[in-house]
């Protein structure tokens, strides 16, 4: 064991250096701009290179700490000249933009609606709430397919945002999936699946508003709306895990996974278990299935409340207005925040917890999300010493390069573009934030090719975003579904890359025909056609249908 973790490292180190040489051709291209930002490296290839060594670490190593903190120093030396001390205080400090302590300022928010929602979870299964509703659902859904398509179920009831989706759908749905032996992996990917491809083609999201707010010069929400038919990867997404589902069929490492759920019972394959301890709690109170589902439900609606109230709705702004200049993090916070004190009010008069179980459940709910809060803070900084490199820049540039390509290969090229800079960033709304200013004024307003770009450009962020282990998206599906952060990201990994490989197709075509209601059912023939190859490839390994 410990001659593989060497061999793991040493390739790991090695692969890094082989990244560095690939990308020096660029290092000095922006010299220039470098000058005027006092960073030799900034708007070059090497801006790319500190996420690039997170992630090869992340897969290679399989540990995804101390890979997310040799990314922010790399990157930290690189923005600094190799500067010890200013690199110290750059990734520590709010000296930047990109520090942690910065980062941390700015997402405080969704830090405390994830200790909340943590406290929730903690206080559903000790009243007995978690436990009382897998009781029911054990005998309501039969089937592994109808614990599956239940979690999806779900999964689209809760549109709002993709970080309440991930770990309230994870924490209502992981008892029942455990009782049909379905993986912690599986679990995570259709959390992970259903979560921002939801949230990408809802009218009324976080993520719609978060569009609306960076396009300029024209209606950002209608061109939302009308880009949503050609957001191949979002629909394809959902069509392929519903097709995966219903045909029993799975491929990759994936395979692996439920095949040793399936026949050995165990549900995470590997030997990590980073949440086995909360798993482990034990309910005390006597509560029922509205224990559970009411609070839920009082949470979803207080978070609405709570981001139409940032968005000033009660100051006179109507509903989708609202929704379009919202904070959704502090929506989130002070939805959160309001659904437990309701929940108090809930439990306590009623006796379903004593105030003391209560108020035990207030640290336990917050160590349940320290790890999704560490890999997230890691996850922001990167991402923020990335942006002080100026990898927006780098890839603005490489993208403006591409007007003078055969305009009918825009849509595409943006396509694989967005995927390169939300998979190296970690973040898909970063990724439509630095692209659709550059998209949108190099289209002919108003065109049909106008909306299938933009349309490729959210779809290509959310692949982008799929495929990264160091997206905030996926670290939430990990914790919601309970499950090794790296087991989900390598399981997820091709199935996130067939359904990107037939979108890439589709977008090509778009661009040809240019009507949404011929291109939409040609891409969704062809994922499902796609989905029925490989089970066929795979048919000698296919597990027992029920």
């Amino acid at each position: 064991m410990r001659t593989k973790k060497r061999n793991a490292w040493l390739g790991a180190i090695f692969v890094c250096i082989v990244v560095a040489l690939a990308m020096s051709m660029t290092a000095f291209a922006g010299e220039a701009d470098a000058a005027a930002e006092g960073s030799r490296m900034y708007a070059t290839g090497w801006s790319l290179v500190p996420p690039l060594v997170a992630i090869i670490l992340a897969l290679i190593t399989k540990e995804v700490y101390s890979s997310l903190f040799v990314g922010i120093v790399v990157g930290g030396l690189f923005y600094t000249n190799f500067n010890v001390k200013d690199a110290f205080l750059t990734i520590f400090t709010d000296a930047t933009d990109g520090g942690m302590a910065t980062k941390i300022a700015g997402n405080v928010g969704i830090l405390v609606f994830l200790v909340v929602l943590g406290i929730l979870v903690a206080l559903m299964n000790k009243a007995g709430g978690s436990a009382a509703y897998g009781r029911w659902a054990t005998g309501a859904i039969k089937t592994r397919r109808g614990a599956l398509l239940s979690t999806f179920a779900l999964g689209v009831l809760v549109f709002v945002d993709d970080y309440f989706n991930c770990l309230t759908v994870g924490s209502v749905m992981r008892p029942v999936t455990d009782t049909h032996k379905i993986s912690r992996a599986k679990l995570a990917y259709i959390i992970d699946a259903t979560a921002a491809p939801i949230c990408i083609i809802a009218p009324i999201s976080s993520w719609a508003a978060a569009v609306a707010g960076v396009v300029e010069g024209v209606n950002g929400l209608d061109l939302f709306i009308h880009a949503i038919p050609y957001n191949f990867y979002a629909l394809l997404t959902i069509i392929a895990m519903l097709t995966l589902t219903i045909t029993n069929t799975d491929f990759g490492p994936m395979l692996a996974h439920e095949r040793n759920a399936q026949l050995d019972g165990d549900l995470y394959t590997t030997e990590a278990r980073p949440f086995k301890d909360t798993a482990d709690n034990k309910p005390v109170g006597n509560g029922k299935v509205i224990d559970l589902v009411l609070p839920v439900i009082v949470l979803i609606f207080c978070c609405i409340i709570g981001m139409i109230y940032t968005g000033g709705f009660f100051d006179g702004e109507s509903f989708v207005d609202a929704f379009a200049n919202c904070d959704s993090a502090t929506g989130l916070m002070l939805g959160s925040i309001a659904a437990l004190l309701i929940t108090f009010v809930l439990y306590i008069p009623r006796k379903v917890l004593r105030f003391r179980e209560f108020m035990d459940c207030l640290p336990e709910g917050f160590k349940a999300m320290v790890p999704a809060i560490l890999i997230l803070t890691f996850a922001w900084t990167l991402s923020g010493v990335t942006g002080l490199l100026g990898a927006d820049v780098f890839v603005a540039g490489l993208l403006e390069g591409s007007k003078g390509v055969v305009q009918m290969l825009i849509p595409v090229i943006v396509f694989c573009i967005a995927i390169f800079l939300a998979f190296a960033t970690g973040t898909s709304w970063g990724t439509f934030g630095i692209l659709l200013p550059i998209v949108v004024p190099i289209m002919d307003p108003g065109s049909e090719l106008l909306i299938i770009t933009v349309a490729a450009t959210l779809a290509g962020a959310v692949c982008g975003d799929h495929c990264s282990p160091i997206s905030d998206t996926t670290i939430m599906a990990s914790t919601g579904a309970q499950c090794d952060h790296i087991n989900h990201v390598s399981t997820q990994l091709p199935y996130a890359l067939t359904v990107a490989a037939v979108s890439a197709i589709n977008y090509v075509l778009a661009a040809v025909i240019q009507n949404w209601f011929v291109n939409l059912p040609i891409a969704i023939v062809s994922m499902i056609v796609t989905v029925l190859v490989i089970r066929k490839i795979y048919a000698k390994q296919e597990l027992p249908a029920e």
